[in-house]
C-alpha cells in the first residue's frame, strides 16, 4: 500500500479499476451510497464502522487502512474523541495494538484526554483485553506523572498485573516501580496491590519485602475488617473477602520466618491464621476461607517441624497430604528439601508422588495460587531432586533433574535458580557421561 496516498484515493482507484458505480459498491459494502459519495469529495469525515465495510467491501484485511486513518484523523487533524474512542476499541477487538501506541502517543501531551483514556481502559481490562489496555494505562501514567492523583495509581497498578510473568527479572522491575505508588491507591485496592506485590516477591525470595508489605497488609486489613463489620452496607471492591487479607498477612509473615529458618516464631503466625476465634458470624463466604486457612496451618506446622528437624513427622504430614491432592505439590517440595538437608530416604515418597514432579497450575478452594510463586517453587523442586539422586549416586536422574532445573531457570530469568544449579552440577561434573555435558554446556551458552 502506498502510504502516501488517502483512503478516499484508494477507494477511486478501486471503482475506476473494478468498473463500479457507487451504487453496486453501496450494496457490496452496506456504507449508503450517500455517505459514499460525501467520502469521495471530502465533506463527510470516515467513521470506524464505514471505514470497515468499505474495507471489507474491496475484498482487504481488517484494519488495512488504519495507518492511513492514524495519518488523516488524528496526525492531519486535530483528534476529535468521538472518532478516536471507536478507533481505540475497534483496535482492542482485532488485537491491533501498535496501532493504538500510535494514536495514543499523539495526544499524550494533552491532559485533557487523560481521564477518557483511564476510562476506555478500565472497560477494557474489565472485558478480559488486558494487553490493548496497556498503552492507554500508560498513556495515562506518563500524562499524570506528576499529578499523585488515584487515576495514576491505579494506572500503575494495572500496568504492574498486566506485566507479571514467569521472568522473574521483569516481574522485579515491575514490583520495584509500583510498590511507590501502592499507598496511594483507594483503600480496597491497597488491598489487592500488597497482596499481589507480597505474592511477586515472594517468588523472588525477597523476604524482607514479603515482611515489611505483609506487615502493611495486616493493618490495613483489619482497619477495613473493622470498619465492615460495624457497616450496614459493604461494597466490596476488593479481589477478595477483607477476612483473607488479615489472614495471608499471617501466612506470609509465617512464610519469611521459615525461610529464614525462624520455625518457633513461624509456628506463632501459623497459630494466629488458625485461630479465628475472634471472628463473630463468619458469613458464608467467609466460612470457605477460614476453612482454607485451617488447612493450611495444619500443613505448615508439618512442613516448618520438619524443617526444624522433627523428622518424625514425615509420616503424619504425608498422611496430611494423602487426603489433600491441592497440598501434594507444596509438600512435595517440603520433603524433597527435608530429605536433602536431614539425610532422609524418601524413595517411596518419590515414586509414589512422581507424577507431581512435573510443572502444574495450583489451585486452593479460594482461587488460583500465584503463578510466579508456582514457578519459583517448581524450579527450586527441580534443584533438589538434583540434589537428592545425585548424593545416591543415581546419576542419571540426578543430571536430568538439574539440567531440567538449569532450562526452567533460564526460561523463567531466575538469577538465584541458574547459580544454584550451575554449583550443583559443578560438584558432580566428574560423574557426568558426555552427552550430558554436551546439554549443559549449550544451557551455559544461552545464560
Amino acid at each position: 500500500m502506498n502510504s502516501n496516498t488517502t483512503i478516499r484515493e484508494h477507494l477511486e482507484i478501486y471503482l475506476k479499476t473494478n468498473h463500479m458505480t457507487l451504487n453496486q459498491f453501496s450494496e457490496i459494502s452496506g456504507v449508503n451510497s450517500g455517505t459514499l459519495s460525501g467520502t469521495l469529495n471530502g465533506s463527510r469525515p470516515i467513521g470506524m464502522q464505514q471505514l470497515d465495510r468499505i474495507t471489507e467491501g474491496m475484498g482487504l484485511e481488517e484494519g488495512y487502512f488504519y495507518d492511513l486513518y492514524i495519518q488523516e484523523c488524528f496526525v492531519h487533524s486535530s483528534p476529535d474523541w468521538r472518532r478516536l474512542r471507536p478507533f481505540l476499541y475497534r483496535c482492542a477487538e482485532l488485537d491491533k495494538v501498535k496501532y493504538m501506541e500510535e494514536a495514543v502517543n499523539l495526544i499524550m501531551d494533552n491532559l485533557s484526554y487523560a481521564p477518557l483514556l483511564f476510562e476506555l481502559a478500565e472497560q477494557l481490562y474489565h472485558e478480559g483485553r488486558l494487553i490493548a489496555a496497556r498503552p492507554l494505562y500508560r498513556s495515562v501514567a506518563e500524562s499524570e506523572k506528576m499529578q499523585h492523583s488515584e487515576r495514576l495509581a491505579l494506572s500503575q497498578y494495572r500496568l504492574f498485573t498486566i506485566g507479571l510473568s514467569k521472568d522473574q527479572m521483569s516481574n522485579l522491575a515491575l514490583a520495584t516501580q509500583f510498590e511507590f505508588f501502592v499507598d496511594r491507591l483507594d483503600e480496597p485496592y491497597q488491598l489487592d496491590g500488597l497482596n499481589d506485590l507480597i505474592n511477586v516477591y515472594a517468588s523472588l525470595r525477597r523476604w524482607d519485602k514479603v515482611r515489611i508489605f505483609a506487615e502493611q497488609l495486616k493493618i490495613k486489613a483489619m482497619i477495613q475488617y473493622e470498619l465492615n463489620k460495624n457497616a450496614k452496607v459493604v461494597e466490596h471492591r476488593s479481589k477478595k473477602q477483607v477476612l483473607f487479607y488479615v489472614l495471608y498477612a499471617d501466612l506470609a509473615l509465617g512464610e519469611a520466618c521459615f525461610f529464614y529458618e525462624e520455625y518457633r516464631e513461624g509456628i506463632q503466625f501459623i497459630s494466629a491464621y488458625a485461630d479465628v476465634s475472634w471472628v463473630t458470624r463468619p458469613k458464608e463466604e467467609e466460612i470457605v476461607v477460614i476453612r482454607q486457612f485451617e488447612e493450611w496451618a495444619e500443613g505448615n506446622r508439618y512442613l516448618y517441624e520438619l524443617m526444624s528437624g522433627k523428622t518424625e513427622v514425615v509420616q503424619d504430614y504425608l498422611n496430611y497430604i494423602s487426603k489433600k491432592e491441592k497440598e501434594i505439590f507444596p509438600a512435595l517440595c517440603a520433603i524433597v528439601s527435608a530429605a536433602n538437608r536431614f539425610d532422609i530416604n524418601v524413595d517411596l515418597v518419590l515414586d509414589q508422588y512422581e507424577s507431581y514432579t512435573t510443572y502444574q497450575e495450583q489451585n486452593s478452594r479460594i482461587g488460583k495460587i500465584s503463578e510466579q510463586y508456582t514457578s519459583d517453587q517448581y524450579g527450586a523442586l527441580l534443584i533438589n531432586l538434583g540434589k537428592y539422586y545425585l548424593m545416591r549416586e543415581r546419576y542419571i536422574k540426578g543430571f536430568g533433574a538439574i539440567l531440567n532445573g538449569l532450562d526452567f531457570a533460564i526460561r523463567i530469568r531466575n538469577k538465584d535458580g541458574i547459580l544454584d544449579c550451575i554449583k550443583e552440577f559443578e560438584k558432580f561434573r566428574s560423574y557426568a557421561v558426555e552427552e550430558v555435558k554436551l546439554q549443559y554446556s549449550q544451557l551455559i551458552q544461552e545464560v
